[in-house]
């Protein structure tokens, strides 16, 4: 089985929030992703968010002075709740605004991938990662948020199943 986090730049004054408007913006952004990838303004990961969140964790370890951005580029943002009359199959939102994207955009630049590497890449490797793998996955999302960033945009993140 196959499970997405799905990752939309948008400008913050077009996202309504209500799940139900979100989930069908999400919907018609996941039906459009080649497009929308070829445009910068998404970007999804299958199944591998957790490593790379574990992996940004590590900058905790590594006493960085920048509060705690590492939580922000997978899990970060708000849950977007459903309204009592919401499609329960509808997936789980989470918003994050620009002040957040921004941040994320310092960190993932600041951030050094090879330190990351160096203080949790053997517990990696023994669970089967390499670091080319996460080194690209870190490489989007570098690109992506660096691009949200830019045009002051929110990040919406839908999982999809």
């Amino acid at each position: 089985m196959s499970i997405n986090l799905h990752f939309r730049a948008v400008a913050e004054s077009e996202v309504r929030n209500d799940h139900t408007w979100l989930a069908a913006f999400m919907a018609e952004a996941w039906e459009d992703h080649i497009a929308e990838y070829a445009a910068g303004i998404t970007w999804s990961m299958n199944k591998g968010w957790d490593a790379v969140n574990d992996l940004y964790a590590a900058a905790d370890a590594l006493c960085t002075d920048a509060g705690e951005p590492w939580t922000l580029p997978i899990y970060g943002g708000r849950p977007v709740p459903h309204s009592a009359d919401a499609d329960p199959s509808h997936p789980p939102l989470m918003l994050l605004e620009p002040p957040g994207v921004s941040q994320v955009a310092r960190f993932l630049t600041t951030v050094s991938f090879d330190e990351l590497w160096n203080a949790v890449g053997a517990r990696f490797n023994a669970l089967g990662w390499t670091s080319q793998e996460l080194l690209e996955h870190h490489g989007n999302l570098q690109g992506f948020y660096g691009r949200a960033a830019s045009a002051g945009h929110a990040v919406v993140k839908a999982v999809w199943a």
